[in-house]
């Protein structure tokens, strides 16, 4: 198991390396000064929420469901699961958390950095809860939100078959491995897959009523997890 997650990481090391003389692929510098914050200050993080914009936009939408319960977001909007697996050894293993949530998959689905590929994607969010496991982490896998369509990617017609599949894959994964499923898809969907009206603004970024049909989902997993009442 460990070698598979070794494997998959020297090949994201690769297309990472490749990508450096341009950009910084995975932004590992996005949240470089506030773990440093973090680190310096040798305050005990409890969950770290791992992401994209549904994330990054839930810690600037409702702060203070973070700060109030020991959460820290670690989100960045457009990521794939490419470029989480590559930043997470410095946002979420070098804070020590308790717990990591791990909510990855729709810009894979989007093609956000390529063609989308259900099984790489799945591995490498098995090869995050890997890591984390690893190191005395505890894993919450998350499901991917509802999406009917994607507003930069029009041309994907089929985006709803695609999240229940991936989902299907980590809910199965997470029960095999004892592991919680946090199940966002099921309260938040319509009848045909997309995300229900009121929810989102574009069909995908949730509103602030989106936030807080999720927040009692994730916070009941997390005190399970962590034995809270």
């Amino acid at each position: 198991m460990k070698l598979s997650v070794f494997l998959i990481i020297g090949l994201l090391f690769g297309e990472f390396v490749k990508a450096q003389s341009a950009v910084d692929f995975a932004n590992l510098a996005r949240y470089k000064d506030d773990n440093t914050v973090i680190l310096n200050s040798k305050k005990k993080v409890d969950v770290v929420f791992m992401g994209n914009s549904i994330t990054e936009g839930w810690v600037k939408s409702h702060p203070e469901f973070f700060s109030e319960n020991n959460y820290t977001g670690r989100g960045i909007s457009g990521q794939t699961t490419s470029q989480m697996l590559l930043r997470f050894q410095n946002d979420v293993i070098a804070l020590k958390p308790r717990l990591v949530v791990i909510n990855a998959g729709t810009n894979d689905i989007a093609e956000n950095t390529g063609i989308y590929n259900p099984d790489f994607t799945f591995n490498n969010i098995k090869a995050m809860a890997d890591i984390a496991k690893s190191n005395g982490i505890k894993v919450i896998i998350a499901s991917v939100l509802p999406a009917a369509a994607f507003p930069w990617r029009k041309e994907i017609t089929d985006a709803p078959q695609k999240v229940d599949a991936l989902n299907s894959k980590l809910k199965q994964y997470a029960q095999s491995n004892k592991l919680i499923f946090a199940d966002y898809n099921t309260a938040m969907r319509d009848a045909k897959g997309g995300m229900r009206e009121g929810l989102a603004k574009d069909g995908i970024h949730p509103t602030p009523a989106g936030y807080a049909l999720m927040e009692p989902i994730i916070k009941s997993a997390i005190n399970k997890v962590l034995g809270k009442k």
